[in-house]
């Protein structure tokens, strides 16, 4: 039974078209071991050096996004950030590579993410590189953990709109998942 319910797992991501996929507690150095592996992946499938800009650009990213923002924290040492714990997957589409991230987020976070992720979709490309040109000249938002533009930047090297969605998780919490295309 244990064997059979792993592989039904594991045929689940097939089918969704999974090239790299991870699911735990994240920090720098699991993102950079994590790239290795994408590069290496995709060195393999002769993917495009376009291409692959695209998709580690939107990687890096998200999975900062992860490591920074996520609601459930992995506690650290009282000098150190602690980690995020979230789910990352990099697969192919119809020849596409798409980039999923989710993780977490305390239900206060959702209407101004969902506020943000709808304002970028409503952009064009060239608005979306006026507006990433305008918040770099602007200092970076209250209880931001970056420069407030990631977001921006995964709209700005997505080929197709960002797809994101909430679940409810508990009183307190829902799950984020953003969905962006290279």
């Amino acid at each position: 039974m244990l064997a059979r319910s792993y592989l039904d797992f594991k045929a689940r991501l097939d089918e969704q078209g999974a090239v790299l996929t991870y699911c735990g507690s994240v920090s720098e150095t699991v993102l950079v071991a994590l790239g290795e592996t994408l590069k290496q992946k995709m060195a393999e499938l002769e993917t495009d050096a376009a291409v692959v800009k695209r998709v580690f650009s939107i990687f890096i990213e998200q999975v900062q996004n992860v490591i920074r923002y996520s609601g459930e924290r992995v506690a650290a040492d009282a000098d150190a950030v602690g980690l995020g714990a979230g789910l990352i997957m990099v697969g192919v589409e119809d020849t596409r590579y798409f980039i999923v991230c989710g993780n977490f987020v305390r239900h206060e976070r959702v209407e101004p993410l969902k506020a943000r992720l709808d304002h970028l979709a409503t952009l064009d490309k060239e608005a979306i590189r006026q507006f990433y040109r305008e918040k770099l000249r602007e200092p970076p938002e209250e209880g931001s953990l970056g420069a407030t533009i990631g977001l921006i930047e995964i709209a700005r090297r997505s080929s197709r709109p960002i797809e994101y969605d909430f679940a409810p998780r508990d009183a307190e919490t829902s799950f984020f998942c953003l969905k962006a295309y290279a």
